[in-house]
């Protein structure tokens, strides 16, 4: 799950090299940290938090597959 909220980060923002997913699992739960340069942190988020929703939903439709609970911070 690391891999693809890498993935969807670097396509939304302007410093891909700056993006960083730690991901640290406690029980059947999937703790991952995005972080973005603060300039493209608007980028991730988006206008009232449409596109961390939308990165958050489709982490936790895959989460599905491996019967885990996933959690996403977006982080500076």
């Amino acid at each position: 799950m690391k891999e693809l909220v890498e993935v969807i980060a670097r396509a939304l923002v302007e410093k891909p090299d700056e993006v960083i997913v730690t991901e640290r699992e406690e029980g059947n739960t999937v703790y991952l940290e995005l972080k973005v340069a603060p300039e493209d942190m608007g980028k991730v988020i988006g206008r009232q938090g449409r596109i961390a929703k939308a990165i958050r939903a489709v982490v936790k439709a895959a989460g599905t597959v491996d019967d885990k609970k996933t959690v996403v911070d977006i982080i500076q």
